[in-house]
């Protein structure tokens, strides 16, 4: 009993690792083909649809796939609605491009920031400046509560 014993000494104790004999021969066989692990379905070797000709005559012109051809068991992967795999550019290339992306995007808002003005292009003008209207000293005082009395 964990109980029984003081704390220290059960801590310190490594538990066994109990590991059965079917655990121990399926990890040591891992790497080996079983042939009926499908029930002697025929695998028939991985490759994604998409890069299967589309002009080609197929039965199933969608899936691109003939009738009765044997379906891998991860078509689920490897079939049209799976996640397409780029192709079109290499990583060197598309760094690239979007290094030259970025680069004229804060060019662009450079040459914007020199040439921006800060001020409208035609400052409007008051007569005799904005001193009456905002309420400056030669301003007509609002009447007060104070001057009805």
């Amino acid at each position: 009993m964990v109980a029984a014993r003081p704390v220290r000494k059960a801590l310190l104790r490594p538990t066994p690792l109990l590991v059965s004999r079917l655990q121990r021969r399926y990890a040591s066989s891992s790497d080996v083909d079983d042939p009926d692990m499908n029930g002697g379905y025929i695998n028939p070797p991985p490759q994604k649809r998409q890069f299967r000709d589309p002009y080609a005559d197929w039965w199933d012109k969608q899936e691109r796939r003939n009738y009765g051809e044997p379906v891998h068991e991860d078509n689920d992967i490897l079939g049209m609605f799976s996640l397409e795999e780029y192709t079109h550019f290499k990583p060197g290339k598309a760094i690239f491009l979007v290094s030259c992306f970025v680069a004229t995007v804060f060019g662009l808002c450079g040459v914007v920031s020199l040439y921006y003005p800060d001020k409208p292009s035609a400052p409007r003008a008051f007569p005799g400046g904005l001193d009456v209207e905002l309420g400056g000293p030669g301003a007509i005082l609002a009447r007060s509560t104070e001057d009805e009395s």
